[in-house]
Parts: C-alpha cells; structure tokens; sequence
C-alpha cells in the first residue's frame, strides 16, 4: 500500500481529521489530478468532471478538519478512493 493509498484510507476513517498534513493532503490531491492554483493564503483545487472546488488553507502545517471532512465528501462521490 503506497503513501497515497494510505492517506486516502486515514482521510476515509474520519478519526484524524486534525491531524492530517496540509503538504500530504495537498499532494494527495495533485496525485488525484486537481489542478492547484494558489492565490495568498488560499490554495484552489479543482478538476474536470468534479463540480466542487476545493479551496484550501493552512491551520499550522496541518489542513483544517471541516476541509478534510469535504475532501472525504468528493473522494466518496466521485468514487476517487479507488473502490
């Protein structure tokens, strides 16, 4: 099981979402194929096909829970963690 594979499986269980890394998940989401458009604090993401958008800041070096639980939410619908 690869580092993405992992993060995907942690991010999915729903009982870290405080402490997951802003970089991995970041990586994560450019690994997925989201284009990152970073505008001051605010990092963008989006993809073809996917309706939402991700927007995305730093609460540390972590990223902030209600942004993991959304990220969850699109892997989920749009059938992303490989299931």
């Amino acid at each position: 099981m690869g580092k993405h594979d992992k993060l995907i499986e942690k991010i999915l269980r729903g009982t870290s979402d405080a402490n997951i890394a802003f970089d991995d998940i970041r990586g994560l989401l450019i690994h997925l194929g989201f284009d990152e458009r970073i505008r001051g604090s605010h990092h963008l993401y989006r993809k073809v096909g996917i309706e939402e958008k991700i927007n995305m800041q730093k609460a540390g070096n972590k990223a902030k829970p209600y942004q993991i639980s959304q990220i969850r939410e699109i892997l989920l619908k749009y059938h992303l963690a490989g299931e």
